[in-house]
This record gives C-alpha cells, sequence and structure tokens, in this order.
C-alpha cells in the first residue's frame, strides 16, 4: 500500500456521516467475533452473528 493510500482512506473515512461509520464498525463485529473464537478454538457460526446483529439493532430501533 502507497501512502496516499492510506492517507485517501483516512479522508473518506472522515467524509462519511457519523451514522454510516457507526454502521460500517457495527457491521464488522461478527467478522471479528468469529474469527477470534476460531483462534481460541470455539469456532461459531459469522452468519448467526450476523443475524443476532440485525435483531439487536432492529430491537434498538423500535
Amino acid at each position: 500500500m502507497g501512502e496516499t493510500d492510506w492517507k485517501q482512506i483516512v479522508s473518506d473515512w472522515r467524509k462519511l456521516t457519523p451514522e454510516e461509520r457507526r454502521r460500517i464498525r457495527l457491521s464488522r463485529i461478527p467478522r471479528k467475533v468469529a474469527r477470534s473464537m476460531a483462534f481460541e478454538g470455539e469456532p461459531v457460526d459469522e452468519k448467526m452473528l450476523e443475524e443476532e446483529l440485525q435483531r439487536l439493532m432492529e430491537q434498538r430501533a423500535m
């Protein structure tokens, strides 16, 4: 990755609305959890984690 690449990525990130940044951060949680659990020898279904996150987000919106 060249020097300008990371600067552009940071610039693009800063242009996002707070809501969009939050949505992106939350969408990355299931994969991070699934990888962490697999590393610990206790794999979990990433799809199940995504569905649970979606359920919680919908519940919070009510």
